[in-house]
């Protein structure tokens, strides 16, 4: 049993971590912010200044520059889970005289999420220039504590509209900015957030759907089986009745290659969930992940000029409307046309 207790190990560790992250994202001066700088205090005496500037060089590239790095892996990663689910379970559960339309199922979502991932990375995500930068001004309203009027980009030279920031990755300003996605390499903004959260309710649907047929599966061989029924020696020589773990460690050791993808998607439609749940969140709220992150820290925002400096700044979402109205903003943003009929 020690493979499936290595792996509980790993996915609490996997949990506890992504727990942690969650729990600390947002604090300016949180315990993971502390321990961080105190643990990179530490490396910057011990590893050897040449070492740190290459290693710094290259997390800036990967991380504050555009790079092809991370669609490469998220494609290699599809690539390789549909190879081995083609290639096995697949041709396994035709045998099986599974349903074609279950077996289709993740192939149909697959390449609607390739389609969202296309759209969402091709996309102008709502980029602000000196030509529309005087009407996107007059799509939002400034609410004086996340975003002020009168506030220049010092490196785009132009008026930043409510709701927009800049991205040091695409050295541009966009348009109601949620995030800069490394894995659809482009920023989320007001033109193309319906289709980042429908390419991540598809992504989730294809891991949930290759994990659902996968499972069925692997319990249909253990029903053929007939292991579930019976017994098994343990190392004293004496009948056991088979329970889970046992069970579990007869797929590894029969399927190995088929178990170990299981337990990739689904951890991996776990955490997809989880982010899918949020990013719906969000849109429910009409706020982006860039206001949800900056509102929690509206307590050292600086106060306007004309509020007292012992009165402390309240942070309320003014842009929400309604769910369905916030739905719709998504998908359809609002234009200076749109604003003027209300």
């Amino acid at each position: 049993m020690d493979f499936l207790t290595l792996f509980l190990i790993y996915l609490c560790f996997v949990f506890a971590v992504t727990a942690l992250l969650c729990l600390c994202s947002g604090r300016k001066e949180s315990f993971l912010t502390r321990s961080v700088n105190r643990a990179s205090q530490v490396l910057s005496r011990v590893v050897p200044t040449q070492l740190q500037r290459v290693t710094h060089r290259a997390l800036h590239r990967l991380f504050h520059t555009r790079s092809c790095l991370f669609v490469v892996l998220h494609v290699a990663l599809q690539a390789a889970v549909f190879g081995e689910y083609t290639w096995e379970v697949f041709v396994y559960c035709w045998e099986l005289q599974f349903h074609l339309l279950l077996l289709l199922l993740p192939y149909l979502l697959l390449a609607g999420n390739l389609g969202c991932f296309l759209l969402c990375s091709r996309a102008n995500p709502g980029t602000v220039t000196k030509s529309n930068a005087a009407s996107l001004v007059k799509v939002y309203a400034y609410d004086g504590v996340l975003f002020q009027r009168g506030l220049v980009c010092p490196t785009c030279t132009v008026e930043k509209p409510a709701r927009s920031k800049h991205c040091s990755v695409c050295r541009t300003c966009v348009h109601r900015f949620d995030h800069h996605c490394v894995w659809v390499n482009n920023c989320i903004g007001a033109c193309n957030a319906g289709v980042f959260l429908l390419y991540l309710l598809s992504l989730t649907a294809t891991a949930g759907a290759v994990a659902a047929v996968t499972a069925a599966f692997l319990i249909q061989v253990l029903l053929l089986s007939n292991i579930m029924h019976g017994t098994y020696l343990d190392a004293q020589g004496q009948e056991q009745p088979v329970e889970i773990p046992f069970l579990i460690q007869h797929l590894f050791l029969t399927f190995p290659r088929i178990v170990f993808m299981l337990g990739f998607v689904i951890l991996l439609t776990l955490v997809l969930g989880g982010y899918c749940c949020f990013t719906l969140y969000l849109a429910l709220t009409n706020q982006t992940t860039n206001e949800w992150c900056k509102s929690r820290r509206c307590g050292g925002s600086p106060h306007l000029p004309s509020e007292p400096h012992d009165r402390p700044l309240v942070y309320k979402n003014i842009y929400s409307k309604g769910i369905w109205r916030n739905l719709k903003e998504v998908f359809n943003p609002p234009t200076v046309v749109e604003r003027k009929k209300k």
